[in-house]
């Protein structure tokens, strides 16, 4: 479950973790896409949160926020990986469903979200059950070729274990003879 403290991280207008976070007069920090966009659709450059009117054309960059963002999304990324469940990283939300447009799994927040607009879904188990019948298909003559390499594998250290035993015939009749 998302902890509090992780609530700070995402930005008030896609909900998504701070991307390339800017620090507003004001005070609010939004993503720069984000401001970009708003900024684009009003007269005036205001907050999106309080709408204060910014003094600056260009707001800085808040390098702290930035930095905890991606300190966040690394972690998350890592405890994924060591997770038995993969988990989205910009959400931590289990992953569910599969984009069939982008063809990789995203969670149910992703799938809202602009960046899956009108894409087609399928639930993430039934792909990897197609998936899954897709490489059995193929794995069949995989494993016959295995199985026929390993009985002639047999067969050859049968040979071998036989030329041994020859040979160590062979060499004690020789020798025999020899003394004799």
């Amino acid at each position: 479950m998302e902890s509090k403290m992780e609530a700070d991280f995402h930005c008030p207008v896609c909900f998504d973790i701070f991307k390339d976070p800017l620090i507003l007069t004001c005070t609010h920090s939004i993503c720069k896409a984000c401001l970009q966009q708003f900024w684009a659709s009003k007269p005036s450059r205001e907050c999106p949160v309080c709408r204060t009117i910014s003094s600056q054309d260009e707001p800085l960059t808040n390098l702290t926020l930035k930095n905890l963002c991606e300190t966040l999304l690394k972690e998350r990324s890592q405890t994924a990986l060591a997770g038995s469940e993969i988990r989205c990283n910009l959400h931590n939300k289990r992953l569910k469903v599969f984009c069939l447009q982008d063809r990789q799994p995203v969670c149910l927040l992703c799938r809202d979200s602009k960046q899956h607009f009108n894409h087609s879904f399928c639930l993430l188990e039934d792909v990897a059950l197609e998936h899954k019948g897709k490489l059995k298909i193929k794995l069949k003559p995989i494993e016959k070729k295995l199985k026929a390499f390993e009985e002639a594998k047999m067969i050859c250290n049968k040979t071998a274990e036989k030329i041994k035993s020859q040979v160590q015939h062979t060499e004690k009749q020789i020798k025999e003879e020899f003394e004799e």
